[in-house]
């Protein structure tokens, strides 16, 4: 079976890539650049403490990573002055590409970034983990470095809830067990393989970064995985174990709001590829309740899944690059 086989050569443990010096060196023999980026918003709390760990772990001690820069959504805190002071690279995600517009997003800044920096591979890492750890880039990145037909490296880790009853370990996410495993199970059996879709943490060659589109908001891991696994199949994604991710966890009420957008983007991708039909326009109005002093309220929420074309489409990223629009 295609899955059972994907899952003995393209899954790994983190400690199967120890030997960083080794790893260094394949990477120098090919003439690798690395790109780190932590893309923020009001994470004055934990930024610093990724910053140092990356620097002194990943560019001092071994040279894995060249550049490490965190590209701020527009930071109400302390985040970019943090960032800067501990020795990132920083970034207003409205000062690159001035001339595109700023949509604020995640996803905005992870396309951004494909400009801003000069990786060959860039690695993405959330700045909310608080038990950070150079795994979670040395995992990611080494399945790149030893395997050329690899093409994107998605984490996968347990995260721990915080019950009555102490710390219980769990393996997806709620929004991709509840959501987005049934809906590949659907429609892309194949891509159930990936333990953990959603992950926030995940490495990816330049020439395939650039080829796909960026939604801004919630639904740019979904919509990375499809287009990859439509254009480059499952072969091209590999995933690692980094064992555990200790961050912020959401409230539900959040996680509906994500829910929706990962849904729109979903969708859209579905009746792009033919394989849905919806007859309708979409509505973007997401409506939730809450109780309060005893009276029932409700919020409304317009939650729209922009997107950013893929960058190769851009003429300021083609000139700054050298490259050219390919004939697909």
């Amino acid at each position: 079976m295609k899955i059972d086989d994907w899952l003995k050569t393209n899954t790994f443990h983190h400690s199967t890539f120890w030997d960083l010096q080794q790893l260094v060196a394949e990477k120098e023999k090919q003439g690798l650049k690395i790109s780190l980026c932590i893309p923020t918003l009001n994470e004055e709390k934990t930024i610093g403490k990724e910053i140092v760990i990356f620097r002194s772990e990943l560019m001092t001690r071994y040279p894995l990573v060249d550049e490490l820069a965190v590209i701020d959504s527009g930071s109400k805190d302390r985040t970019l002055e943090v960032a800067s002071t501990f020795g990132a690279d920083t970034y207003y995600s409205g000062d690159i590409l001035p001339e595109e517009g700023f949509k604020r997003g995640k996803g905005e800044n992870l396309w951004k970034a494909i400009h801003q920096l000069e990786g060959d591979i860039i690695v993405y890492v959330d700045a909310d983990i608080t038990n950070i750890h150079p795994r979670f880039v040395t995992g990611l990145v080494a399945p790149l470095i030893y395997q050329p037909e690899t093409k994107y490296v998605k984490a996968f880790y347990d995260r721990p809830l915080a019950f009555s009853q102490g710390i219980r370990p769990s393996g997806g996410g709620r929004v991709t067990e509840i959501l987005t495993r049934p809906l590949f199970s659907l429609f892309f059996p194949e891509l159930t393989a990936l333990m953990q879709p959603l992950s926030g943490e995940y490495a990816v060659r330049r020439e395939v970064l650039e080829e796909i589109a960026f939604p801004v908001g919630y639904g740019v891991e979904i919509s990375h995985l499809i287009d990859v696994y439509t254009r480059w199949g499952l072969y091209a994604f590999a995933q690692t174990d980094l064992d555990k991710r200790v961050h912020r966890n959401q409230a539900t009420r959040d996680l509906g709001k994500m829910a929706f957008g990962i849904l729109q983007a979903f969708l859209n991708r579905a009746q792009q590829l033919d394989m849905v039909d919806v007859k309708v326009e979409l509505a973007k109005i997401l409506r939730q309740f809450q109780v309060n002093e005893g009276l029932i309220e409700q919020q409304e929420f317009n939650i729209v899944e922009e997107e950013r074309p893929p960058m190769i489409t851009i003429p300021a990223y083609r000139e700054k690059f050298g490259r050219e629009l390919s004939s697909q």
